[in-house]
């Protein structure tokens, strides 16, 4: 896991895209998207990313939706095995309203729930006068060199990635810059809250306390509170990794844009050795 203090050439841009459209629900994931603990499984990060995607385009079909409403709160239960095949979303209104509303997205492959996630939205508003309480900025990524993360997860979605940590990673304490040439949907725009989200479930992956070829700690779910709407190309994680005495971890990240702090996310991890 040591970073070497060496300054890396920067990985070479992929093309191509995490999903494709079907039709109206419906994504087919490309093999960007498989999984880093088996690669005939999705990666939860960019499913992740593709479930706000949904949100957007189930807002943006409401009559006389517009921007007054912000994500807020996103939290996902992961209900199984997220097999590297086509997925349908659906989104109802749970709880409507002017001001607070609640949605939910489930998640479906081969007609099986995998994922279950509830997304509040607030009312947005002029706070700037009162904002504040982060952390400070973390270093600018285009000051970083990357780390090759790839030599300690496999998957297409972990390969995707440009990863530039401010420091060597090491067990269970990361902060690091994440970012993707690809797209989220193939030949169709994604919002930068949708782009940004696909990349935070990497969070448990950069500050690893054990190695993974002999501990197992996937998280059973993920969710994010935001203070503020992300903004660019990369997503900062500042991670802290933590195992219990009886199978229990948990994952805390505070999130980042290049501009500061944007919210936290938290992890609930399943850890158990590796079968022999």
């Amino acid at each position: 896991m040591s970073l070497s203090p060496r300054p890396a050439a920067h990985p070479p841009a992929q093309t191509g895209s995490y999903y494709e459209r079907i039709d109206e629900h419906r994504y087919k994931p490309t093999v960007h998207a498989s999984g880093a603990w088996d690669p005939d499984e999705l990666h939860f990060s960019p499913l992740g990313g593709l479930v706000v995607h949904a949100i957007d385009h189930h807002l943006a079909a409401r009559p006389g939706q517009g921007g007054g409403l912000l994500l807020s709160r996103i939290s996902y239960d992961i209900l199984g095995r997220p097999a590297l095949d086509e997925c349908e979303i659906r989104v109802e209104t749970v709880r409507p309203g002017r001001t607070i509303e609640l949605l939910e997205a489930v998640v479906r492959v081969a007609d099986r729930p995998v994922v279950r996630a509830r997304a509040w939205l607030l009312a947005a508003g002029d706070t700037a006068a009162v904002a504040g309480g982060g952390p400070e900025r973390l270093t600018p990524p285009e000051e970083l060199a990357p780390w090759p993360m790839a030599s300690l997860w496999p998957g297409g979605y972990i390969a995707s990635l440009d990863v530039r940590p401010l420091a060597p990673p090491r067990p269970g304490r990361t902060t690091a810059w994440i970012s993707t040439s690809l797209d989220l949907v193939a030949d169709e725009p994604s919002s930068p809250l949708a782009s940004y989200v696909a990349l935070v479930d990497t969070a448990n992956g950069i500050a690893v306390r054990e190695a993974p070829t002999a501990w197992m700690f996937p998280n059973v779910d993920l969710t994010l509170h935001l203070h503020r709407q992300p903004e660019g190309r990369w997503t900062g994680l500042d991670t802290t990794v933590a195992f219990g005495p009886t199978g229990q971890g948990v994952t805390s990240t505070v999130l980042h844009d290049v501009n500061g702090p944007v919210g936290h996310a938290q992890q609930m991890l399943t850890v158990r050795p590796q079968p022999k």
